[in-house]
This record gives structure tokens, sequence and C-alpha cells, in this order.
């Protein structure tokens, strides 16, 4: 299981790099191996600000459906286009590269001291197991 120690991580799954002032947001390799073969990415909160733990999407796999959870509160900027039905209708990319180009948002945070309370790699490692 891929856990780069360069990103933050939520209980939830979700992990958290900060490129700037922006932070990029998708979930995890364990995520998406749990949820398996991803057929739909909804976020419809582009523009808003959205609170730390608050619901920002959901993913759809085919047997089950997940909400995303916010790990920072900002304003949520960008939703991966390669994700959208209307951009390149391709969730599946999550599954093959959860970290890079399945990245799903990106963020403008509000207060970068959130990120302290996030988990390290080795600390998401413990909680996968």
């Amino acid at each position: 299981m891929n856990i780069p120690q360069d990103l933050k991580y939520t209980k939830e799954h979700e992990w958290v790099k900060i490129e700037g002032d922006i932070a990029i947001i998708g979930i995890t390799d364990f995520a998406q191996g749990e949820l398996g073969e991803l057929v739909y990415v909804e976020v419809d909160t582009v523009g808003e600000t959205i609170k730390r733990d608050e619901i920002f999407g959901t993913v759809e796999a085919v047997k089950t459906t997940s909400d995303l959870f916010m790990p920072v509160s900002g304003e949520v900027l960008e939703f991966n286009d390669e994700l959208s039905e209307s951009g390149g209708d391709n969730p599946g990319i999550i599954n093959e590269d959860p970290y890079g180009s399945g990245w799903i948002i990106k963020v403008k945070p509000s207060d970068l001291s959130e990120l302290k309370d996030l988990l390290s790699a080795d600390a998401y490692a413990e909680l996968v197991g």
C-alpha cells in the first residue's frame, strides 16, 4: 500500500498536499482499494467555502457510494476536470494514480493551523494497519 510521507491524512481516508497557498485533496490508495472500481465522482461545491469535516462531494464505486470530507477549511477552487462528466469523465484515474493525476479538488485553505490535526503518513499507516 502506497502512503507518501509528504502528505497529511484524515481518518476518513482523504489526503492533503500543500503547494504554495493551495491544498490539493484526494482519497488515499487504501480508500480506492477498499471502494473498488470508481465509476463517478461528484463535486458541486466549487466556489463554496467548506468547513473542515464537512462533506464536499461523493465518490461512487460499483457497489457503494462514499462521502468526501474536507480535511481543512477553505474555498473550493477547482474540481479535477479529468474526473468530471463534462471533462474527461474518467473517475478510474483515482484507482490508477490516487496521489497524482487522480487528485479531486484544489482548495484555498482559510486556516493552515488545521493541518496539525491531520495524521502523518506513519500515523495513517497505523490506522489502516
